[in-house]
């Protein structure tokens, strides 16, 4: 019998593996198509039947019928802070320490700002690998705020903090190469430095082991989208340490972030804790949908997650390597985030290629084949012919065709 940890070297191998697996039973909490292999779960999650049962009824009988009394009789305004705390369990804080509001990009820049007032001194400064929308929002931070903006070379973050301090905003997991950073040894930098970092979470959260209180962070945000699976545009959502939430302010004061938003007060009084973050009226479809699909979480140990995503990396590389492809991402037995990152100078053309034979991944300009796999529903055998797959495509150079090569606007 295998070692769950060893890399299938047949189909049988990784028939028996998945037979094996502590996650199994999760994949049957997800309504998925048959007859397709979905790796794109770090773009998109695919929906678990839970979660069309709770829009169906958040829609139709909620909504439809109870209307505007919904936010009270079926619980709508406690949706936000009901979600956070079933994720904080997900990323080791407590759950009075995070909320879900607002998109990754609008939660960074607020926590960037209060951090860096926090600081009062100090460049902002972000990786020159990291996420472009992580970029523009440091850069737009530093302007805004009249401060100096500093972009270093990939893992250069944390030595800049501890020289300089200042804030950084950075990944846990790399959206390209799905190299995991070092959170301990990053904020010992901030500590050090007399600096902050905004952790983005978006890659990580659902596939990799995070222990945000240990590690001593303090400000972090993440999407729902994608290991989470709460469904195309769902609200993002944020955690800040409870010791300092009450020292921090939003620069967007919203209603919702006010301590008593139904009182109507002309002046804005900041919420306890993390909810004074919340700045508009909660996406109640999205928040239904989140809070469902977490349940598919439920009962499963961070540990198992990650265990499972480094061994269906792990496979992944090895076949690639039979098939002479390069990698950007970290190597066998190594630690990643829940994708693998292939190079092919037509990589678009070829993942166009696979979706039409039923393999879903994505691609990342300039030459990436990006694969996610999602601890919960992806098994080994998928991976294994998702492999069989690429092979045939690229034997056959099927992918050389005008069809796979006009580029549609999402990639």
């Amino acid at each position: 019998m295998m070692q769950m940890d060893a890399i299938p070297t047949t189909r049988a191998e990784a028939l028996e593996a998945d037979s094996r697996d502590p996650l199994s039973a999760a994949r049957t909490a997800f309504d998925l198509s048959e007859g397709v292999i979905y790796l794109d779960g770090n773009s998109l999650g695919p929906p678990t039947r839970l979660s069309l049962t709770a829009l169906e009824r958040t829609a139709r009988q909620e909504w439809r019928i109870g209307l505007v009394r919904s936010w009270n009789d079926a619980g709508w305004i406690d949706l936000a802070a009901n979600a956070g705390a079933k994720i904080a369990g997900l990323i080791g804080v407590d759950p009075g320490e995070t909320v879900v509001c607002d998109s990754v990009t609008v939660n960074l820049h607020k926590l960037a700002i209060a951090m860096a007032r926090r600081s009062e001194s100090g460049p902002v400064i972000v990786e020159a690998d990291e996420f472009p929308t992580d970029q523009y929002v440091a850069k737009s931070v530093a302007d805004l705020l009249n401060t100096e903006f500093v972009r270093v070379e990939s893992g250069a973050g944390g030595r800049a903090l501890a020289q300089r301090g200042g804030v950084l905003v950075k990944s846990v997991v790399n959206y390209r190469t799905a190299a995991v950073a070092d959170l301990e040894r990053d904020e010992e930098a901030a500590h050090q430095g007399g600096g902050s970092i905004v952790w983005d979470l978006s890659h990580a959260t659902g596939a990799v082991k995070i222990n945000l209180k240990a590690a001593g962070a303090r400000a972090a945000a993440g999407c729902t989208y994608k290991f989470l699976n709460a469904g195309p545009g769902a609200p993002a959502f944020l955690f800040v340490d409870a010791s300092i939430s009450v020292g921090l302010t939003s620069p967007i004061p919203g209603w919702m972030g006010h301590a008593a938003p139904f009182e109507f007060d002309a002046e804005y009084r900041p919420a306890d804790g993390v909810r004074r973050f919340a700045c508009g009226t909660p996406p109640i479809l999205s928040l239904a949908s989140l809070d469902a699909a977490l349940s598919a979480f439920q009962g499963v140990a961070v540990e198992d997650l990650e265990r499972k995503v480094r061994n269906l990396g792990d496979l992944c590389l090895a076949r690639a390597e039979t098939l002479g492809l390069q990698t950007v991402s970290p190597p066998v037995g190594s630690r990643r985030g829940g994708h693998v990152s292939l190079c092919h100078d037509d990589a678009y053309a070829v993942v166009q290629s696979l979706i039409a034979r039923g393999v879903i991944g994505d691609f990342r300009a300039p030459n990436l084949i990006r694969f996610g796999f999602s601890p919960l529903f992806v098994r080994r055998q998928d991976v294994w012919d998702a492999m069989d797959a690429l092979a045939a495509v690229l034997a056959s150079a099927e992918w050389d065709s005008p069809r796979y090569r006009q580029r549609a606007f999402v990639t």
